[in-house]
């Protein structure tokens, strides 16, 4: 019997059973389901709805089902249930009967599927995230190997100026690093709890729901049980990062299937990202590249098709929300699909230097570079444009590059062009020149990998005696420029076990310390990364380590004081007034000498509800 049938004197037909039901696409939610089940149980067993020899007995019952589907998940999909939770409860029920028909006390498919969701979704974006870090990794390693290779660069698909090699590789590491950059945020705020929010309206039982979340690995409960079970934005948000970064990934092919033609032969790809042809014995296809490249739309439909499906629903749950989750189930192991194929097409390739260097030195590519001699000759930029054009007319008529042109036929445009001008117009010349931030001269682009590389060897750790003293010199440095309070390094040895470190290169680069006052209240004080450090990331990687500590720890509520909210907005921080910090105003903020002038505003992060009596905070606008 289907979960709501006590309402129907007659079960659904074929048709309308086949049209309605889930679980051919929903038991990837398998896992998830029976997790969120064994977290409800015991918050069930908290309000007294179970005993402890029931919740013992279904968690068990819970963790055996775990197994069986972790064993053969794609046996569930056919067992012929309405949804993966009409399936959970009945194996539960075939283990222990009616003690099964318990569990759902309380709360509705509506928060259990939300949940179960947002879990599978949690669990595939840091798939993801740890997938665009190795993709990363690579175009670090091949831009520090070709490092010396010149590339034609293009617009218009027209040979434009010459590039190195390794600052085309490096442009997709910064187009990674933002979708990594926007996955994270979509995690942060995907990353609450809908559990216990009911159909609709909530529970009616005191479920302790803070806990729930903080036991399931949630920041945090759903603020609202309307919102709760009708949100979908975190795949809305999934999808867009997923397109926006498919949008890179089938840029990147195109650019690779283009170098790889036998028009151009800048590079070679590996046997295993290519198939040949059945009728053509010489052919080897880029198969990998244009898959990514064809799979992009899919991804695309999918964002697409989910926008429109929640463009005008009212609230809160409607059945139109059955169709969230094909899209995603597709579109995110797709995504993560191209980006492992992205990486093994870069470990394979083989680049022909000599290819990309006689190419560079063809259509022209050096002219910018002779608009930019006349201009040190004091000729204006615009005249200069278009003597160089003259030239390159003349160029084109002789057959010859500009650096094969005469003195004499130099001079016959423009008299003050002189024997200087060979050196200009060399290759390995209009590379070096480029010295600007984010240019394309090995300088540059040395840098670019070197600043890479050290972001993916970032170490976050507890502090040590052994770095009392960098911790000391970190905190005396930015105490001095009124960025934190001064504190005495005999205080720092007896408080270590509060602090966190990153270290780069050995070396410890930023501290930060967890202060834990009496009522479950902490604050995240002493934050500070060394100014010399061209490692960036270091602050959100200490601040997110000290949060995980104080899940640990199971406190309940983390403040700062901080002159920069948008740092800690983008970590999950919310505004609060200080008049809700009393512990924190009476014991530094009364010594502070800009106490009648204080511009650090209040933030807070809610782990989970308080035990004690403290006041909640109060947001601001």
């Amino acid at each position: 019997m289907a979960l709501w049938g006590g309402r129907f004197s007659s079960g659904p037909d074929a048709a309308f059973k086949q049209f309605n039901d889930s679980l051919p696409f929903d038991y990837q939610l398998a896992e998830q389901d029976i997790v969120g089940s064994i977290a409800w149980a015991g918050a069930l067993a908290q309000v007294n709805v179970l005993n402890e020899q029931e919740h013992q007995e279904l968690v068990a019952a819970l963790n055996q089902l775990l197994e069986q589907v972790q064993q053969d998940l794609s046996a569930v999909a056919c067992a012929g249930y309405e949804d993966i939770h009409s399936y959970v409860e009945a194996k539960l029920i075939e283990q222990v009967g009616d003690l099964a028909k318990k569990l759902h006390t309380g709360r509705s498919r509506n928060d259990q599927v939300a949940t179960d969701f947002r879990l599978w979704s949690r669990q595939s974006a840091e798939q993801l995230l740890a997938a665009l870090g190795s993709l990363k990794s690579a175009f670090v390693q091949l831009a520090e190997r070709e490092l010396g290779t010149i590339l034609p660069g293009y617009t218009h698909l027209q040979r434009a100026q010459p590039v190195l090699f390794s600052h085309w590789c490096m442009a997709y590491v910064e187009m990674l690093e933002r979708d990594e950059s926007r996955l994270q945020d979509a995690l942060m705020r995907l990353n609450v709890c809908p559990l216990g929010s009911g159909a609709l309206a909530g529970t009616a039982y005191p479920i302790d729901r803070e806990t729930l979340a903080t036991n399931l690995g949630f920041s945090h409960a759903c603020r609202n049980s309307l919102d709760a079970v009708s949100d979908r934005d975190f795949v809305v948000e999934l999808l867009s990062c997923a397109s926006i970064s498919m949008i890179h990934l089938s840029r990147f092919a195109e650019d690779l299937i283009f170098y790889n033609s036998g028009e151009a032969g800048f590079i070679e790809l590996a046997d295993n990202v290519t198939s040949g042809s059945s009728l053509m014995p010489q052919k080897k296809n880029p198969d990998a590249l244009e898959l990514i490249r064809g799979k992009t739309g899919r991804v695309f439909g999918a964002f697409s098709a989910m926008m429109m499906t929640l463009k005008a629903l009212p609230l809160a749950y409607n059945k139109d929300m059955q169709e969230d989750k094909e899209g995603l189930f597709d579109a995110m192991p797709t995504w993560l699909a191209c980006i492992h194929m992205a990486q093994a097409c870069i470990e394979g390739l083989k680049v022909n230097g000599e290819k990309t260097r006689e190419a560079a030195k063809g259509g022209h590519a050096n002219a910018t570079e002779l608009a930019d001699y006349l201009v040190a000759k004091g000729i204006p930029f615009r005249e200069g444009h278009h003597i160089v054009g003259q030239l390159v007319q003349i160029a084109i008529a002789q057959g010859k590059s500009l650096e094969e042109l005469s003195l004499d036929t130099f001079k016959s445009v423009c008299d003050v062009i002189d024997e200087g001008v060979y050196p200009v117009l060399e290759l390995d010349a209009g590379i070096a020149a480029r010295q600007a931030l984010g240019g394309t001269s090995v300088t540059q682009v040395e840098n670019a990998v070197r600043v890479a590389k050290k972001k993916q060897q970032i170490l976050v750790r507890d502090a040590t005696l052994d770095d009392v003293d960098a911790i000391a010199e970190l905190i005396q440095h930015w105490a001095k420029v009124g960025e934190n309070l001064p504190r005495a390094k005999s205080d720092m040895i007896h408080s270590i076990n509060e602090f966190a470190v990153t270290v780069v290169d050995g070396k410890v680069t930023g501290c930060a310390s967890l202060y834990i006052y009496d009522t479950g209240l902490a604050e995240i004080r002493s934050l500070g990364v060394d100014p010399q450090t061209p490692v960036k990331g270091q602050g959100m990687q200490l601040v997110t380590h000290l949060l995980s500590k104080a899940r640990k720890l199971a406190l309940n509520r983390i403040i700062v004081l901080t002159r920069v909210p948008g740092f800690f907005t983008k970590q999950g921080f919310s505004y609060c007034t200080k008049d809700t910090l009393p512990e924190k105003v009476m014991k530094d903020c009364d010594l502070c000498l800009r106490k009648e002038n204080c511009d650090e505003v209040a933030m807070e992060f809610i782990l989970k509800a308080a035990r004690s009596t403290v006041i909640p905070c109060k947001f601001v606008a």
